[in-house]
């Protein structure tokens, strides 16, 4: 039978988790924290991913948000923000393509 994952927090590592839960302007950072606060509260990461936070994830996506933790502290989980619109960025890239590229036909030159 496979061990659950637990962590463990330092009294100085679950305030800065608290403080980006309470406080950060990003939900994916608040939910993040969220969930890794949970965890290490003893929580099973399976229940917390399905059930703990504010929409269902994979339990995969909760252990990585765990594994980032214990990696590289809240960093890891301020990093790799996931959706957004990708034509957007898109429209970005095209557009510095252009002017790189001297494109005469959208002002560059």
């Amino acid at each position: 039978m496979a061990r659950r994952r637990t962590l463990r927090l330092k009294t100085r590592e679950q305030r800065e988790l608290e403080y980006y839960r309470d406080h950060d302007g990003r939900p994916y950072v608040r939910e993040r924290c969220s969930a890794v606060l949970k965890v290490a509260a003893g929580e099973a990461p399976h229940a917390v991913a399905r059930q703990g936070v504010l929409k269902p994830r994979d339990p995969d996506t909760l252990y990585g948000w765990v594994t980032a933790y214990e990696a590289a502290g809240v960093a890891g989980l301020v990093a790799h923000q996931q959706g957004g619109d990708r034509r957007r960025v898109l429209r970005g890239v095209r557009s510095r393509a252009r002017r790189i590229a001297g494109d005469p036909a959208r002002g560059a030159g």
